[in-house]
This record gives C-alpha cells, sequence and structure tokens, in this order.
C-alpha cells in the first residue's frame, strides 16, 4: 500500500495578529502537532510573510515527507479566487492587495512535492474556524450553519452544505460591523461608530470598562470578565452589555439565513456563564417563535478549528477538477 506521505503533507495555517499556528491535515481530518510563532505583524507583509513560511517549513520537517499544499486561514477579506488581500484593519498594516497564495508559494518553491506548483488555498481566518467546525466540529453533519466567532474583534461566516459562503463582494457573514443598539457613538475598527464591534469585542469590553469609571488598573478584558464572574457590578453589566449586542445582531442573521444550527467561538465567547447567559438570553428573546428551538453551541475544535478549515480547503483544491472547487448550488458564491 502506497504511503500517503510519499505525494507530500499538507498544512494548515491559521494567521491571526498575535500569533500563527499550523499542523498537517491529513485528508480525513487526521491532526499533526500544532506549532506556532508570534505574529510580526507591525513589522510588515513581508516580515508576516516569512514567518508564515518558516513556520510551514518546521513543520514539513518534522513531518518528514515534501509539501503538497498549504491552507492558510487569515485575518482580512480575501479575494478566495486569487489569494489577495481586498482590505483588512490596522492589526495587520499593509496587508490589503496582498496576494498571500503567490508569496506563501515563492517562498516554499524548494519543498514542494513533486513537478508542478504548490496548491495554496488562502481565505478569511473566521470563514477558515467555520469550515473546520462545519468538517469536524460543532456543525458537523448540519446542512447549513452560521458560526460567530468573538475574540479581538467579532466575526462571522455563513455554511452551506459543507463550505463558507464568500458573498459578492468576499463579505458574506462579516457580522462585526452590522450597526447595533448599545454601540451609538463607540468607534469601531472600521473608522464608523455604532457597531457590534465596537461594543462586542473583547478590547472593546475593556475600553468600555474603563471609561464608564472602572478600575484604571485592570489590564485587559480577562480581568473584566473575571471581576465580572466575581460579581462587581460594573464588570458585570459591561460583560452583559456585550454580549447581549452580539446576541440581538446573531438574531437579525438568523432571522435572515434560517441555519440548522448557530455555532459561538472565540476568547470572550469561552468567558463562562456570565457571557453566554447574557448572550443566548438576548438571541432567544429576538427571534420569532419558529426559531424556539434553534440549535445554539459552543465551538468544539478550539484553537485547531481555522487549522483544519484552511486545510480543508487545499484539500478540495487538490481534488477538484482543474484544481477549482466549483459552487455546490449555481449561482451560490462559494469556494
Amino acid at each position: 500500500m502506497t504511503d500517503p506521505a510519499a505525494a507530500g503533507v499538507v498544512v494548515g495555517v491559521d494567521l491571526g495578529g498575535t500569533k500563527i499556528a499550523a499542523a498537517t491535515v491529513t485528508a480525513s481530518g487526521g491532526l499533526g502537532p500544532l506549532r506556532s510563532v508570534p505574529t510580526p505583524g507591525q513589522d510588515g507583509p513581508d516580515a508576516v510573510l516569512d514567518a508564515v513560511a518558516g513556520l510551514v517549513r518546521a513543520v514539513v520537517d518534522a513531518a518528514g515527507a515534501p509539501l503538497r499544499g498549504v491552507g492558510v486561514g487569515t485575518a482580512g477579506v480575501v479575494d478566495v479566487s486569487r489569494g489577495v488581500i481586498v482590505s483588512a484593519t490596522d492589526t495587520l498594516p499593509g496587508w490589503p492587495g496582498t496576494d498571500v497564495a503567490a508569496e506563501v508559494r515563492r517562498r516554499l518553491v524548494d519543498v514542494v512535492a513533486g513537478p508542478g506548483p504548490l496548491a495554496v488555498f488562502v481565505e478569511n481566518d473566521v470563514d477558515a474556524h467555520a469550515a473546520g467546525e462545519a468538517w469536524l466540529g460543532a456543525a458537523a453533519g448540519a446542512d447549513s450553519a452560521l458560526l460567530v466567532a468573538v475574540g479581538t474583534g467579532v466575526g462571522g461566516a455563513v455554511v452551506l452544505d459543507g463550505r463558507p459562503v464568500r458573498g459578492a463582494h468576499h463579505l458574506a457573514g462579516e457580522m462585526g460591523h452590522v450597526p447595533v443598539p448599545g454601540a451609538e457613538g463607540l468607534p469601531c475598527t472600521c473608522g464608523r461608530p455604532g457597531h457590534l464591534e465596537a461594543i462586542g469585542a473583547g478590547p472593546a469590553i475593556h475600553r468600555r470598562y474603563l471609561a464608564l469609571g472602572g478600575d484604571p488598573a485592570v489590564r485587559d478584558t480577562r480581568e473584566v470578565v473575571a471581576l465580572a464572574r466575581a460579581g462587581e457590578e460594573l464588570a458585570g453589566s459591561v460583560v452583559r452589555a456585550a454580549a447581549t449586542a452580539v446576541g440581538r445582531a446573531t438574531a437579525g442573521v438568523v432571522t435572515v439565513l434560517d441555519p440548522e444550527v448557530v455555532v459561538v467561538g472565540g476568547g470572550v465567547a469561552n468567558a463562562g456563564e456570565v457571557w453566554w447567559s447574557a448572550f443566548e438570553s438576548a438571541l432567544r428573546a429576538e427571534v420569532v417563535d419558529v426559531l424556539a428551538d434553534l440549535s445554539v453551541r459552543p465551538a468544539a475544535l478550539g484553537a485547531a478549528a481555522a487549522v483544519l478549515g484552511a486545510a480543508r480547503g487545499v484539500h478540495q483544491l487538490c481534488s477538484a477538477p482543474g484544481g477549482k472547487p466549483a459552487p455546490t448550488t449555481p449561482g451560490r458564491t462559494v469556494e
């Protein structure tokens, strides 16, 4: 029997604002050891891409096999058909316009298995997270799902038939910039006021706590959440307000899309009952009666989700006719 590694390994990469994680992933979802390095975001796109390539090389060396493909889930809006960043926040300065696919391919040309160019698949990190959860996690087996990711930002992804929907402008599922009650006048990372991310994201919780007179010695959102768990009134009200805003926004998206399941992940969403109860109460209070039994689940794959999802995109790319996945249904912009 032929050793699958002889044809080369696929590496999934989760490229975030603070760290880059990567591992080998088999076609059946077998995950190799996760490795990570800090993201040198402030040093510019070349430094970030060098870090990605260096990490992939380390993973390939440890696997003892040549490289067949790389899947990258990255912060920013991505044109998946080209592997190019359409837009991004200042978390990664200079990232818009970066041809991630071409640059990763160029940096890894010497470790490719066999003839032909390296297969590279690039998508938004929340889409990659959703693809992983739809493949092997909390949304496995569902025909449709909405993933809500709440961490340093608020992201969303819509999955149909196991694949993220991209949208005409590569923004499908992007919830962070939905206007919501309670965020009026609060600045969003996009430069406009009143959006969900301005009240629901992790850094927004910390800023809001301090702005309302919270203890200036509290250093970050984790400490605000810890105070909320301990019963501090101000911390609790700020965390609940953030969770309520995310819940109400999710209710609006759910009402439009009617997904089979909602999966919620991210560092803030993992804050525990003080956040989760406010989120789910707000969501269920807003939806119509027919959605009363909507399944709302915590994400199941943790830090591995985006690595698995990005790698899944490469496996699909390599197995599709002509090397390009087709839409699952005519007219849907699904990659």
